[in-house]
């Protein structure tokens, strides 16, 4: 089958407008053949490095995050520039390649700081980088080859619309920061503006916290007279945070498709596979009926998915309502996947050693990430000025 032909490329890393006066293009939500290339490498390193005894070792141990599997990850395969144009460095793609690498660590719930740094701190860098020059850009240059990653310092809860400055200067505490605890710089906005803090500078203490999803690590991050490089002033601060929570709440619903993907797939497999009173448990008419509606709702988080990635990647006017609309569905999608999946499998599904708490967990954590569904469907109101329910 013949791809579909694409419209112009925006300008990589920086998503360019509708042109005024022209109906917006149609949302493609097929996959182009490099992008299920890119999915076929990146589920291959995962099935690798990050299968499901390997992850819930991981939950187990002091370093959640496996530092070859992140090298392997956004080195070798180069995903963590995907977003970082050619000139800084990376690979000058769109969101929509990124969102297909989130699918697959979404499938394998894989621990690897990509959504909070090579999406949402990354896009934050990018809204401040105009050229080559720039801490800004020096800073891209470093996360797009992988030698480094960056946090967004702001609670993991927050949504697009909350993005303004939690602390008034370098001074203060910040709770709940995802992927604080192994990040290398922490982007941190305040009253001043946007700085670049170093975790491991004087007077920045990262407090690692127990979370519900062991394979993404929060922690309180407290400042107190810490050294920082301004990055930008007050309102272009507010501008950039918009525009990376905005990209990481866009993509996570990508994650929580994958997440909803495997569910559904493992539980169909596991009850072909299951047998009661001689046949298959699968082919009992109610387990069909929860399978298929399952299923539909599969396909739908799918549309609403893609179609956010792809305003994202084309710069669409209406890229809020459509991130806000996949949040406000997927989110809800996964967490029912992933019900069904621990409850479907029946006793095993309530071990340790079934990766399904995994995703249960994961599912749970990612509906309250960026905003809650709830949030989400208040914002879907307001952009599409109907009445709130």
């Amino acid at each position: 089958m013949t791809a579909p032909t694409q419209p112009p490329a925006a300008t990589p890393g920086q998503p360019s407008a509708a042109t005024p006066g022209q109906p917006p293009a149609t949302p493609d939500l097929l996959y182009t053949q490099d992008e299920e290339d890119l999915r076929s490498a990146v589920r291959a390193l995962l099935a690798d490095r990050a299968d499901a005894p390997t992850v819930i070792a991981a939950t187990e141990s002091d370093t959640p995050y496996d530092p070859r599997l992140w090298e392997a990850l956004a080195t070798g395969i180069g995903a963590a520039g995907l977003l970082v144009p050619e000139k800084l460095g990376g690979q000058g793609a769109s969101h929509r390649e990124a969102a297909v690498v989130l699918e697959e660590l979404g499938r394998s719930v894989a621990p690897a700081p990509y959504l909070t740094s090579a999406v949402v701190a990354t896009e934050t860098l990018l809204a401040l980088a105009d050229g080559e020059d720039g801490p800004a850009a020096a800073l891209l240059a470093e996360l797009a080859s992988g030698a480094r990653t960056a946090v967004l310092a702001v609670p993991f809860a927050t949504p697009p619309s909350g993005a303004r400055a939690a602390l008034t200067s370098l001074d203060g505490t910040v709770r709940g920061v995802a992927d604080a605890a192994v990040a290398d710089v922490l982007l941190v906005p305040t009253a001043e503006g946007l700085y670049a803090v170093e975790a491991v500078a004087p007077g920045v203490v990262v407090e690692p916290l127990v979370p519900l999803d062991l394979t993404r690590p929060l922690a309180a991050l407290t400042l107190s007279g810490a050294a920082g490089t301004l990055l930008a002033d007050a309102d272009a601060s507010t501008t950039a945070v918009r525009r990376g929570l905005l990209a990481g709440a866009g993509l996570l619903a990508s994650e929580q498709l994958g997440i909803a993907e495997w569910c559904l797939t493992e539980t169909v497999r596991y009850t072909r596979e299951r047998h009661q009173f001689n046949r298959p448990v699968g082919s009992f008419q109610s387990l069909k009926h929860r399978m298929a509606q399952l299923w539909l709702e599969v396909v739908s988080a799918r549309a609403a998915a893609r179609n956010a990635a792809d305003a994202l990647a084309t710069g669409s006017p209406d890229a809020p309502l459509a991130v806000a609309v996949a949040q406000a569905y997927c989110s809800g999608v996964a967490v029912h996947a992933a019900e069904e999946c621990v409850q479907l499998h029946g006793g095993i599904g309530m071990t340790w050693e079934h990766p399904a708490h995994l995703y249960l967990k994961r599912a749970k954590a990612d509906s309250i990430a960026y905003g809650s569904a709830g949030s989400h469907r208040e914002a879907v109101a307001e952009l599409a000025e109907l009445p709130a329910p």
